[in-house]
């Protein structure tokens, strides 16, 4: 049986009973989110630093969450969870500039090679783009792995208080969204899942096993029949190509900085 999760009270503050408990029937979330996380992420990186931010996440969701917006707690729960580990992970800077700055122009090739050619993009044209031959490519595309798909504060804008709003917790709603904001969005919304649907069969399942049915890399490539390296080496690819359609809503310098 499905879990049914509580929903906050308006005005619900931390430290009340209420909101502990609220807390406490959430946590498994930070958890699920931090390991998910940590799969693509370095050795050196600490478990326990992605679920510390998780927790500060959550505490935020509780404290900011709107029972006016068009979205359940959970999703917002989630939101604000993996928002805070990401933040956690850009103050640490742990991808060099150079793997952010192959990340942009590999994204770009694709862009480039998918918009002249009318379909997806193979390996061997885009290595050709690059000027390196295939193993050059894979080895490109395995140190590239960890980098994000886009900078989602400068997708999101600016909140009517002068700060950045992350573009996942303008997609979960608001009522007092700008339309310009809404509008831009809801094309970025239309432009991955165009570029979803387009992906090859294997990607676009991919996709669709990681992000909506939540499996792991193994369980993936147990369905698929394939290693969990390969596994890996498709979802970045995949990710590549999502990027690609997507840099020019993107500030590329402050994507790198990031």
């Amino acid at each position: 049986m499905k879990k049914i999760y509580s929903e906050p009270t308006p005005g619900m503050k931390i430290g009340t009973p209420e909101a502990d408990r609220l807390i406490e029937e959430y946590a498994p979330l930070i958890k699920f989110i931090s390991h998910r996380i940590a799969v693509r992420l370095p050795p050196h990186i600490e478990i326990d630093d992605l679920m510390s931010a998780g927790v500060m996440g959550l505490i935020d969701a509780v404290e900011k969450f709107d029972s006016g917006r068009q979205t359940m707690f959970k999703t917002y729960a989630e939101i604000r969870i993996r928002g805070a580990i990401l933040d956690e992970l850009r103050s640490m800077d742990w991808v060099p500039r150079s793997v952010r700055q192959k990340s942009v122009e590999i994204a770009s090739v694709y862009a480039a090679v998918e918009q002249r050619e009318g379909r997806p993009a193979e390996d061997e044209e885009v290595a050709k783009e690059l000027g390196v031959d295939l193993d050059g490519f894979h080895k490109v595309l395995a140190s590239a792995q960890s980098s994000p798909i886009l900078s989602v504060e400068d997708l999101g804008g600016v909140s009517k208080d002068g700060e950045k709003r992350d573009i996942m917790e303008v997609l979960a709603g608001s009522s007092d969204d700008d339309p310009q904001v809404t509008a831009r969005v809801s094309e970025v919304r239309t432009i991955i899942a165009d570029t979803i649907d387009k992906l090859p069969e294997k990607e676009r399942l991919l996709v669709s096993l990681y992000y909506y049915e939540e499996l792991t890399m193994k369980e993936i490539g147990e369905i698929l029949g394939i290693t969990e390296s390969r596994v890996s080496q498709l979802h970045t690819r995949a990710v590549m190509r999502m990027r690609g359609k997507l840099l020019k809503y993107i500030d590329t310098d402050d994507d790198i900085r990031d």
